[in-house]
């Protein structure tokens, strides 16, 4: 069996999450059924020093002074990418080019002309290469896709998907590069890839987009306790619509008091209506349109399928298949799904292609946000 030896690029949040989902990988899923084992060999980050301070405390074998270091090793399979967004397309190419296989974080680039580039170089080139939509991988993400397949919403009429949290309401609270034009767009940018991902992957693709963007702060504080002007959005409306001729919303935003992490859904179609919020991440609420609904003997309304840990195998049914579920879950099943693909080489699902089609929806609802105006995607 072969061995996948990663170069992990950013050692934040992300690259924490990626790195506990490669070690645990052997806990959730059977390795007997799996065509790989993966390890995190080398590591980089903004200075040696503290590559070398995250490779010593996490128990990886080498840091690296800079990703082309971990591009040129020929010991290195995979480069997992975790920086801030405005470093994802050039250390990308170069590794796409030099023909190892990404895993890059969300969004895939800053602008939908460097993402659509990364696709094609990575067609070009043969590699695996795989843009970070975890949610795709939870449980009622999963049945949810299924259910549509399957025919058991019928023709999609609508739709509403939003991303809420709280971070720019509080006035002491200091701004990270997430919020800063700088970064890539503020809260359009951050949390938008993720509901446009699960949109495209419902409800299929979008035939126009309307946005508008807020800012309701004008003024934060830096993490140096300096003023800094806000330069990016803190929230974003969307109104779209799909090919299909479905219309729907999509909505992101940090000015939602009370909110945490707050990704939900509902889809609804002729026969049946589907809804998911992530703060209540083991359940699916599934409405069917069809069951009989006569007094005193009907059965319709909203069903609460359990979907928990019931995964497909190869999953071992770890911790069980009835214990509760949480945000990590996605992200071990995006990274076992990538890493399978770049076992067989076969082509990974969300792909560099996945990512660059919400590179141009992200970009396209900037450009209606400021013309003021509907932007086609046809």
């Amino acid at each position: 069996m072969k061995k996948t030896r990663i170069g992990l690029v950013g050692i934040g949040f992300m690259g924490k999450t990626h790195l506990w989902s490669v070690r645990n990988l052997p806990f959730f899923y059977k390795t007997a059924d799996l065509d790989f084992t993966a390890e995190v060999v080398a590591v980089c980050a903004s200075s040696l020093a503290r590559a070398e301070v995250f490779a010593a405390e996490y128990g990886i074998p080498r840091a690296a002074a800079s990703p082309e270091e971990l591009i040129a090793d020929p010991e290195i399979d995979v480069i997992d990418i975790c920086t801030p967004n405005p470093l994802h397309y050039r250390v990308a190419k170069a590794a796409i080019l030099s023909g190892k296989s990404v895993l890059c974080e969300k969004p895939l680039t800053m602008t939908a002309a460097e993402a659509l580039e990364l696709a094609r170089l990575a067609e070009e080139q043969g590699v695996v290469c795989g843009t970070v939509f975890n949610n795709r991988f939870l449980a009622p993400i999963m049945r949810a896709r299924q259910l549509i397949d399957e025919g058991r919403l019928g023709r999609i009429l609508s739709f509403a998907f939003t991303y809420k949290h709280n971070s720019c309401i509080d006035p002491d609270r200091r701004v990270g590069w997430k919020q800063t034009a700088e970064a890539g767009g503020g809260t359009w940018y951050d949390l938008g890839p993720h509901v446009l991902d699960l949109c495209h992957y419902l409800c299929g693709e979008l035939s126009f987009v309307l946005g508008k963007s807020q800012i309701a702060y004008p003024t934060h504080l830096k993490v140096d306790g300096s003023v800094w002007e806000t330069d990016a959005d803190e929230a974003f409306y969307v109104i779209c619509g799909t090919r299909e001729g479905a219309m729907g919303t999509v909505t992101v935003s940090k000015l939602t008091q009370g909110a945490n992490d707050e990704l939900s859904f509902s889809v609804n179609g002729e026969r049946g209506s589907l809804s998911f919020s992530l703060m209540d991440p083991n359940y699916l609420d599934f409405y069917d349109a069809t069951a009989v609904g006569a007094p005193m003997g009907g059965v319709r309304g909203y069903t609460r399928i359990e979907c928990v840990g019931r995964y497909p195998s190869p999953a071992s049914g770890f911790p069980a298949i009835k214990a509760p579920q949480g945000w990590l879950r996605g992200h071990i099943g995006c990274m076992v799904n990538f890493l399978s693909a770049v076992a067989n080489g076969t082509p990974c699902e969300p792909s560099f292609s996945d990512g660059a089609y919400v590179q141009m929806i992200l970009e396209a609802a900037l450009e209606s946000d400021r013309t003021g105006r509907e932007v086609s995607l046809c």
